[in-house]
C-alpha cells in the first residue's frame, strides 16, 4: 500500500481522536481553521504521552519543564531501549533534500511560491553569497543597484514555508543512499497508512516504528519516517493538483471522494496552516539532529560534555518527530471520503498545535546546544589554524607566495588584489619574489600620513624592487557597515599602491597574528616581507619617514648602516620637507627653523632675527614648523605669518608638512631606540630630546644652521635675549660663515635667572629614559606623570 486509502474498519468515535491515529469525520460545528487557542479540547482517552494543554505559549521556564521534565524519564528509557544501531553512519542529506522538494511542490497552490525566511539553513550545500565572495569579483566601488542586490532577501509572510529553501537542482534522486533506503522507506510508508487507518494508538504506533528501525542511527530513523510520510503526502497532493487536468487523477480523486481543495484555496490555507507549522518544526528539528551527527570528530568527540549534554535529548526529539508525522498523516487520511464536509475536531487541532509547540521548544534547546558545540569547534579550529599560520611564518620558503596566500583569501580564478595605479584587479602572483611592504591599519588611517606616504611612494626609483600592499585590519566577526564600505572604497581607490580588494579577504588567522605577534592596535604599521615571505622589519615606517625610499630594503641591517652614516645636521633634522631647502643649502644660507604657538613671541623673534641678520649681512631664511600636535592655534599662526610676511611657511598642505616634520623627529627617536641607542650614550638622541623639550614648553624655540654645516639651537627664553643684544657680540661675525658658531657660543654662555624645561613623551613612546638632563643647566630633571587634555 503506497497511497492514502481509507480503512475498511469503522471509524473511531470522536472522543478517541485525541489519543489515536484513526481518522474520523468530526462534527461540522468544530471548524479547524477557526478554533481559538484558548478553547478547551474535547474529552479524549487518557494517554500518558499526550501533551495537549490549555496553554500553547507558556513561559520559557515552564516550556522547558514541560518538554524536558522528570515525567519524561520513563518514556525516554522506553525510546532509548529500542535503539540498537548496527549500521555504519549514513549520509541522509540527499534523502532529506528529496523530502524538501516534495514538500515544496506539494500543498495548496497558495503556499508553493512563498520563499523560506532562512531562519535555519535547510538546504545542504546551498551557496550563500558572503561579503568575501562579493569582494572577490568587485574591482571598483559597487553601484547602488549592485549593493541593493547584494543585500536583498525574500521575506515570506508565512514562516512555516521552510520547505521552499532548496533549489530543484540541489538533490540527485539517483543518489546511492536513496536506492539503499528505498525499501525501508516504502515499507514504513505502508505501515503508516495501515496503522493510521486501523485506529492505532499514537504512542504505540510510534514505538512500533522505533523498534522496526532499531538498527539505524537517530538521524536515519527520522529521515526514513519523514520520507515515508512525504510519499503519502506527495501522492495525496499529486492527485489533488492533477484532478482538474488529468483523467486518471480525476478518477482516483472521485473514488477517494476528495474535496475540491484547489477550488477553495483561501479556506484550505487556513485549515492547513497548523499542519504546515507542525511539518516545518519537524523539518527544522530534523536538520538540527543531522547537524549534531555532522560535527567533526577531529575537534569534538562524542564523549565530550558538550555533545553529551546536547544529544541526551535527541531520542525524545526523534520520538516526537515521528509522533507528529503520524498525526499529520492521520489528518490527511481524514480528508478521504469527506467531500466538502471535512472539518477537524477541536481535540485534533489542539494536538497538532501542542506538538508544534513542543517541537519548537525542543528546537530552541537543541539549537542552543548546537551553538555551544559549534563555538567550541570554531575555537579549536581557530587555534589549530593559528598554530599552523604561526609555524608557516617562522618557516623558510622559496618565495613569498605561501605566506601571502595564507594572509589573503584567494582562489586560482580570482584576483584579490587591487592595483591603485592601474585601477584594476590582479592576482596575488604579481607580488612574487618582491619585497612587500605591508601597510597595516584600520579604516582610520590619518589623511596626512596617507598623503605623505603617497608623496614618498610616487618618488621612489626602485618600484620594480618592492611593492606596498595595504591590509585593512577589521574585526572579522563584525560585518562592515555601509559607511565603512564607503570609507574603504574611497581609501582604496585613492591609493597608488596595491590593496586587498575587500577587508574580508584578509584571513581571520592573519588578523589575529598581526594583532598578537606584531602588536598592531590602532597606530599604522609598515611590515616588510622579504622575497621569501620572511618578516624583515616589523615597523619600517620610521625608516620611511626619515630616509624615504633610500632606506630600501628597510631591514634592521640597513637601518643600522644608515645611522652609522648620519650626523646631527639640518639635512637629518629637516630633510627635504620643503623644496626650497636644497636651494638654501646650495647657496650656503643660514637656515632657521622655529616653532611655537605664541604669535606675539613669533612676531618679536622674527623681527629680532631679521634685524640681527641684516645688520651682520648674513643671508637668512626662516621657516615656521609649528608644534608637535598642530591645532587651531598653529593654523592661526600660519595665517598671521603669511599675511604679515614674517617668515616662510610651508607653501601647500602646511598641516600635513607640520605633521611630517614632527613625525620624522619622533621616528628618529623610535628608530634609535630600536637599534639600542639611549639618551645617555647617543648624541643624536640628546639633540632630539632637547627639541622635544622645547616644544613641550609654553615658549617658542629656534634652530640655526649654516647650510648643512654648523648648527645650534635654543628655546625662546635664551634665543630672544641673545638676538636682541646682537650689538654686544656682532663684532665677532666678520664673515657670514661665522654667524652660527658665534651665535652658538652666545647661547651656550647665556643662563637666564630662572628657567623651567619640560619634556612630554606620549604614552605609546615605548622607551622612557630613566635619567634626563636639562639642556639648559645640565641638572637631572625630575620625573612626573602628567595627564593632559587639550581642547585647542
Amino acid at each position: 500500500m503506497s497511497s492514502l486509502v481509507p480503512s475498511t474498519k469503522p471509524r473511531s468515535s470522536t472522543h478517541e481522536r485525541g489519543s489515536s491515529l484513526a481518522p474520523a469525520r468530526p462534527p461540522v460545528s468544530h471548524n479547524f481553521a477557526n478554533t481559538e487557542h484558548n478553547s478547551k479540547p474535547m474529552h479524549h482517552k487518557p494517554d500518558h504521552t499526550t501533551t495537549a494543554t490549555t496553554h500553547v505559549a507558556p513561559t520559557r521556564r515552564g516550556r522547558d519543564r514541560g518538554v524536558f521534565s522528570s515525567d519524561d524519564n520513563a518514556l525516554t528509557k522506553q525510546v532509548v531501549a529500542t535503539h540498537v544501531p548496527d549500521m555504519d553512519d549514513l549520509d541522509v542529506r540527499p534523502i532529506l533534500a528529496v523530502i524538501e522538494h516534495i514538500m515544496r511542490l506539494s500543498g495548496p497552490s497558495i503556499a508553493r511560491d512563498i520563499t523560506s525566511p532562512g531562519e535555519h539553513n535547510m538546504s545542504h550545500g546551498a551557496h550563500a553569497h558572503t561579503p568575501d565572495d562579493r569582494a572577490l569579483h568587485t574591482s571598483h566601488r559597487p553601484s547602488e543597484d549592485h549593493k541593493a542586490a547584494l543585500h536583498t532577501s525574500h521575506h515570506p509572510s508565512d514562516e512555516h514555508k521552510a520547505f521552499h529553501t532548496t533549489h530543484l537542482s540541489a538533490f540527485d534522486p539517483d543518489d546511492e543512499i536513496v536506492k539503499i533506503l528505498a525499501y525501508s522507506i516504502n515499507k514504513i510508508s505502508s505501515e503508516i497508512i495501515c496503522k493510521c487507518s486501523g485506529g492505532g494508538e499514537t504512542h504505540s504506533v510510534t514505538m512500533d516504528l522505533l523498534k522496526s528501525l532499531s538498527s539505524y542511527s537517530w538521524d536515519a530513523k527520522v529521515v526514513i519516517v519523514f520520507a515515508a510520510f512525504s510519499i503519502n503526502y506527495g501522492e495525496f497532493w499529486l492527485v489533488e493538483q492533477l484532478q482538474m487536468t488529468n483523467p486518471l487523477a480525476k478518477n482516483i480523486a472521485a473514488l477517494k471522494d476528495l474535496p475540491a481543495i484547489m477550488d477553495h484555496a483561501g479556506d484550505l490555507k487556513k485549515r492547513f496552516d497548523a499542519v504546515l507549522d507542525l511539518l516545518t518544526q519537524v523539518l527544522k528539528v530534523t536538520h538540527c539532529i543531522i547537524e549534531f551527527k555532522e560535527l567533526p570528530s577531529l575537534y569534538i568527540s562524542s564523549e565530550s560534555p558538550e555533545i553529551t549534554a546536547a544529544t541526551a535529548h535527541i531520542p525524545m526529539a526523534v520520538y516526537w518527530i515521528m509522533r507528529s508525522l503520524l498525526v499529520c498523516a492521520s489528518t490527511l487520511l481524514s480528508l478521504i471520503g469527506s467531500g466538502h464536509e471535512y472539518m477537524s475536531s477541536t481535540s485534533e487541532s489542539w494536538e497538532i498545535l501542542n506538538l508544534a509547540h513542543k517541537l519548537s521548544v525542543m528546537l530552541e534547546h537543541l539549537q542552543n546546544q548546537l551553538r555551544t558545540c559549534k563555538d567550541l569547534i570554531d575555537r579549536k579550529k581557530a587555534e589549530s589554524a593559528y598554530l599552523a599560520f604561526t609555524k608557516l611564518m617562522e618557516s623558510a620558503h622559496i618565495d613569498n607566495m605561501k605566506v601571502l596566500k595564507a594572509m589573503i583569501r584567494t582562489r586560482e580564478d580570482q584576483r584579490p588584489l587591487f592595483d591603485g595605479s592601474k585601477k584594476q584587479n590582479e592576482q596575488i602572483e604579481a607580488l612574487r619574489l618582491k619585497y612587500v611592504l605591508l601597510l597595516i591599519s584600520d579604516l582610520e588611517l590619518p589623511q596626512e600620513e596617507l598623503h605623505i606616504l603617497h608623496s614618498i611612494y610616487s618618488q621612489h626609483p626602485m618600484r620594480h624592487e618592492y611593492e606596498v600592499l595595504w591590509l585593512p585590519i577589521l574585526d572579522p566577526k563584525v560585518p562592515m557597515t555601509p559607511l565603512q564600505e564607503t570609507v574603504f572604497y574611497d581609501m582604496r581607490n585613492n591609493m597608488p599602491w596595491h590593496s586587498v580588494d575587500h577587508p574580508s579577504l584578509v584571513e581571520p588567522v592573519a588578523v589575529r597574528y598581526i594583532r598578537e605577534v606584531w602588536n598592531f592596535v590602532h597606530t599604522p604599521m609598515l611590515v616588510v616581507l622579504d622575497p621569501q615571505g620572511k618578516p624583515a622589519n616589523l615597523d619600517a615606517l620610521p625608516m620611511m619617514w626619515i630616509w624615504g625610499t633610500s632606506a630600501f630594503p628597510f631591514t634592521r641591517i640597513r637601518e643600522g648602516a644608515l645611522w652609522s652614516e648620519s650626523s646631527w645636521n639640518i639635512d637629518l633634522f629637516a630633510d627635504a620637507i620643503d623644496p626650497r631647502f636644497s636651494d638654501w643649502i646650495r647657496d650656503n644660507k643660514v637656515i632657521c627653523l622655529y616653532g611655537g604657538e605664541d604669535i606675539d613671541w613669533i612676531r618679536k623673534f622674527t623681527l629680532s632675527a631679521r634685524a640681527a641678520a641684516n645688520a651682520l649681512q648674513v643671508p637668512l631664511e626662516m621657516l615656521y614648523v609649528g608644534k608637535r600636535y598642530p591645532k587651531e592655534k598653529v593654523r592661526r599662526c600660519h595665517e598671521v605669518i603669511n599675511r604679515e610676511n614674517l617668515s616662510h611657511i610651508f607653501s601647500v598642505d602646511y598641516y600635513d608638512y607640520v605633521w611630517f616634520f614632527w613625525v620624522r623627529l619622533w621616528s628618529m627617536w623610535n628608530s634609535k631606540k630600536q637599534i639600542g641607542a639611549t639618551v645617555e650614550n647617543d648624541h643624536i638622541m640628546q639633540q632630539i630630546m632637547d627639541i622635544l623639550a622645547y616644544d613641550s614648553s609654553e615658549h617658542g624655540w629656534a634652530v640655526f644652521s649654516r647650510g648643512n654645516f654648523e648648527i645650534t639651537k635654543g628655546n625662546g627664553e635664551k634665543v630672544m635675549p641673545v638676538l636682541e643684544n646682537y650689538n654686544d657680540w656682532g663684532y665677532m661675525v666678520d664673515h657670514p660663515d661665522k654667524f652660527v658658531p658665534v651665535l652658538d657660543e652666545q647661547l651656550q654662555g647665556y643662563q637666564p635667572e630662572h628657567h623651567c624645561n619640560r619634556l612630554i613623551l606620549p604614552g605609546q613612546a615605548g622607551y622612557i629614559p630613566e635619567r634626563v638632563v636639562c639642556s639648559e643647566c645640565g641638572k637631572v630633571m625630575d620625573k612626573y606623570v602628567m595627564y593632559r587634555c587639550c581642547t585647542d
